[in-house]
């Protein structure tokens, strides 16, 4: 392995073209803690993303009129304004309200960092989405279904969670899956609170060693393939899940 290594060293020597993280080891740590603060970020937004997005949907049917409204107006306010808007607001705004807690070297320190922010934020950014997302779904699914399940006496809550949402799931896999690859793509703005995801640590590499432009295309590699590998496991599940003659 070190020769694959020393192979890139030789590379920015002979011809100037510099990838530092492939030969130096401390500009690798950081790379690959960068990779996996990215890979972190993204399962957790995309799980609770999925999850607001299912609750909501299910409260957009509220017989409740203010429960109606406050999801709609949820989700106005995160459809219709900038994700890194909504970013400095938890972060600077939210974040500054909050009470502070005692750090590890005797001081105080926000009671959420800005890893924590950035997954609350994109969350909410994302799940506004979900949420039309899976209502489109369920309103595919056919009333005849849901009024067979009321006549066997199954409940509004039991209705939703064992027969609409499992077949409105498959509908909107395609939907879901084009907003969740977007979500990722997204991850990038938690670099703007200093989130040491991959972007930002790539930042530090190439303000370290004047090589924006070999990071920079490396950058545009790494998040083609990582896209690239969720795209392919949603394609997987949706085939996966498809039910012969139904939402085609």
């Amino acid at each position: 392995m070190e020769a694959f290594f020393e192979w890139f060293k030789w590379l920015y020597d002979d011809t100037g073209i510099n990838l530092p993280f492939m030969y130096d080891s401390y500009d690798r740590g950081r790379m690959i803690n960068g990779f996996f603060m990215t890979i972190k970020l993204s399962v957790l937004c995309l799980i609770f993303s999925i999850i607001i997005g299912m609750i909501g949907a299910w409260l957009q049917a509220s017989p409740l009129k203010w429960t109606r409204r406050f999801v709609g107006g949820y989700i106005q306010l995160f459809r219709n304004t900038p994700p890194l808007v909504q970013l400095y607001f938890f972060y600077f705004a939210i974040g500054t309200m909050l009470p502070k807690v005692a750090s590890d070297y005797g001081g105080e320190q926000p009671m959420l960092g800005g890893f924590a922010w950035a997954v609350i934020s994109l969350s909410f950014f994302a799940g506004a989405f979900n949420v039309e997302i899976f209502r489109s779904g369920i309103e595919a699914v056919p009333n005849s279904t849901i009024e067979a399940a009321k006549a066997l006496g199954f409940s509004r809550l039991q209705i939703y969670k064992d027969i609409t949402l499992p077949l409105a799931f498959r509908v909107v896999l395609p939907a879901l899956a084009n907003n969740l690859v977007n979500l990722v793509k997204t991850t990038t703005l938690a670099y703007a609170i200093a989130v040491p995801e991959m972007l930002y640590e790539a930042n530090q590499i190439w303000s370290d060693n004047v090589n924006v432009t070999e990071m920079m295309i490396f950058m545009l590699l790494a998040y083609f393939l990582l896209v690239g590998v969720l795209v392919w496991a949603m394609n997987r599940w949706e085939r996966s899940l498809k039910i012969p003659g139904y939402g085609a």
